[in-house]
């Protein structure tokens, strides 16, 4: 699957580009990595990736093309590396597109300098921030800032792969190539929770699947829903870990002349209806370690509470809630909600979007992988920060960090399944396809004699390669 070198018109076998002979018994060196495995004919390397068939090396993985009605695009995946990197990329295919001609050079990068970036939609308290997120009892990332419903996790990264022993780095590298592919994995964190991961799916989190993501934080819950409860209601309390919000003390609350209840819950005042830690964080209402809501009422006042005083308590998502009369002694009694207020916590539920774990690929493209795809890779750099240049992943699109370097990120459910692979070195392999304009290419002194048009690519591989239809939400891949 990978292109001749000397004579960019015919397709010369892998080993020649990939590998090397040594003595009779058809064993061959494998140079398609560091690790320079020596393969036994009918075997296959440690990556699993390539195999020594009747003494040539083979790419076990096939090419994957995307097609789109009459348009074809060849990917990264299944190309072949262009490791040691004084080798032009395993494809530079040349093609036209709206009267432009184009260059896509095409290459799977192995990376040391990767990680992945989770995003897991729950109010649930998983891990203090910083703790340590493990695997069979090794480290492979830490929980980091939580963002608005959502708590966020940092795996991978070159410490973990290559600073720490070989079993951490090889349990980074398998967790990371897993979820990568959109498998699951469990992750333990320190003094926190047990989580199954996987793209694109609910997050489990210590056996119980989660359901929504919050509405908003608790003062929001009061601003969207307080005309709702107006009337029904004499004070509604939206328990949050982060911001627990109170109806009659709210400007929501003022503005609708809901009157005082005299109810004062525990945790600091922010602004009025607006309170800071309640209760600690934890796996309960709201992302709190509370499982009983009346225990954050500090106190009832008697000269402005009443009995038959109206209370709702809810969490963020309204999976959780609590309807209370005040009886004659001023104590909170379990009532059946009216319908008027169960509609309005069915509301809640109504405005809360599916609990998901979302995935992206993070990971710096630079170092000798661009030498691939132009003699001078600064060139590239360049071109690619300016916006010439279009970088994608499997044919899914690459958002571009500002600043020195190529470092990009991509959402794994974009690309085409099984996109990632491995070295045992440890580090990831994942294809990367760097597209722009032939009259650039050629500024960039790019391996112009190594362009293979389009058509004789797909007529040597169309019957061997994997075909795939592009994700529906992806731009095509050399479109302008």
């Amino acid at each position: 699957m990978a292109t001749d070198r000397e004579d960019p018109a015919r397709v010369r076998d892998r080993t020649a580009l990939f590998g090397a002979r040594e003595g009779n018994d058809g064993i061959i060196r494998c140079d398609a990595c560091p690790v320079l495995c020596r393969i036994r004919p009918g075997r296959a390397g440690a990556c699993a990736r390539y195999a020594n068939k009747d003494g040539e090396l083979i790419r076990t993985d096939p090419l994957v093309l995307l097609e789109s009605g009459e348009q074809s695009f060849v990917t990264g995946i299944g190309s072949g590396t262009t490791y040691p990197d004084y080798k032009p990329a395993p494809f530079i295919v040349g093609g036209t597109h709206e009267g432009v001609d184009t260059v896509t050079v095409v290459t799977e990068g192995m990376f040391s300098y990767c990680g992945l970036k989770v995003k897991i939609d729950t109010d649930r308290h998983l891990g203090d921030e910083t703790a340590a997120i493990r695997v069979g009892g090794e480290q492979i990332g830490h929980v980091t800032s939580a963002e608005y419903g959502s708590q966020m996790l940092s795996l991978g990264g070159v410490r973990h792969l290559v600073g720490g022993s070989k079993k951490e780095g090889n349990a980074t590298c398998n967790a990371m190539l897993a979820l990568a592919n959109r498998e699951a994995v469990e992750v333990s964190i320190d003094g926190g929770a047990t989580i199954l991961l996987q793209a694109g799916a609910q997050p489990i989190v210590n056996g119980r699947p989660e359901q929504r993501m919050r509405v908003g934080c608790g003062s929001a819950a009061i601003g969207i829903f307080a005309q709702q409860w107006h009337g029904h209601v004499d004070e509604v309390i939206v328990v949050d870990d982060h911001i627990t919000g109170v109806l009659s003390e709210h400007q929501a609350g003022k503005c609708l002349d809901i009157p005082a209840s005299g109810i004062r819950i525990r945790g600091r005042r922010s602004t009025p209806g607006r309170y800071f830690q309640v209760a600690h964080p934890g796996t309960g209402w709201g992302g709190t370690d509370i499982t009983n809501p009346l225990s954050i009422i500090e106190s009832i006042d008697p000269k402005i509470a009443r009995p038959g005083l109206r209370l709702l308590l809810t969490s963020t998502t309204g999976e959780d809630f609590l309807y209370v009369v005040l009886d004659e002694n001023l104590h909170p009694r379990e009532a059946e909600a009216p319908a008027a207020v169960a509609e309005t916590v069915a509301r809640i539920g109504e405005n809360c979007e599916p609990a998901l774990t979302s995935i992206l690929f993070m990971a710096g493209a630079g170092g000798s992988l661009r030498a691939g795809v132009t003699e001078n890779p600064i060139l590239l750099t360049r071109a690619v920060q300016a916006g010439q240049v279009r970088v994608t992943m499997g044919g899914a699109p690459c958002y571009l960090w500002p600043g020195g370097g190529i470092t990009i990120m991509a959402d794994v459910l974009r690309l085409p399944r099984n996109s990632f692979g491995y070295v045992p070195t440890p580090a990831l392999v994942a294809p990367i396809e760097f597209t722009l304009s032939a009259a650039l290419y050629a500024q960039l002194g790019g391996h112009m004699q190594h362009v293979q048009p389009a058509q004789g690519i797909l007529a040597e591989y169309a019957a061997q390669a994997r075909h795939e239809a592009p994700h529906p939400e992806n731009p095509w891949p050399i479109a302008p």
